[in-house]
């Protein structure tokens, strides 16, 4: 009697303990991404573009009425692989979220995009989008190299870009 009692508190206690985990993961969420230098200062990755280790990016979570009222903010710094990762509590379903790059550790790789998109990706922070993964994969972010390197013309000839001018 005493070992079946002693069976049922333990198997509470672990079906407790999963619950208390279950319930205080839902709302949270991990952000994923990499930043690379646009060696090509063309805004999407070459095969001569690199992985940034100790860039800065900030994720920015506001709200889609309200004049944007930011909810959330949080930061993150580039491993060396050029991975970051920024941990969310919350559920932001009713929010605009964007990642963007803030600092480069590579002088010469250190300008930001003003147009285009490479500079900040949007990401969806929500239990109620058919995700079950808590975590949320960011498209790659890219600071540019303060000048292009001199292979990116063949790599643009490469990728069929025999007669655009879009070097910088």
């Amino acid at each position: 009697m005493a070992k079946s009692c002693a069976i049922i508190l333990v198997s509470a206690l672990c079906f407790l303990s999963f619950l208390d985990i279950a319930l205080s993961s839902k709302d949270r969420f991990f952000i994923e991404g990499k930043v690379y230098c646009d060696t090509c200062r063309i805004q999407f990755f070459t095969r001569v573009s690199k992985y940034l280790p100790g860039a800065k990016v900030k994720l920015v979570c506001r709200e889609e009425a309200n004049a944007g009222n930011e909810t959330f903010t949080g930061e993150g710094v580039t491993d060396k692989n050029g991975v970051y990762k920024i941990e969310v509590d919350g559920d932001h379903e009713e929010e605009i979220c964007e990642v963007s790059v803030l600092e480069s550790a590579d002088e010469e790789c250190s300008d930001i995009p003003t147009d285009g998109y490479g500079h900040f990706a949007r990401v969806s922070i929500t239990g109620n989008n058919g995700i079950i993964n808590p975590v949320r994969q960011a498209n790659p972010l890219g600071f540019l190299k303060k000048d292009a390197l001199p292979q990116c013309k063949e790599v643009l000839r490469e990728l069929g870009f025999d007669d655009v001018g879009i070097l910088v």
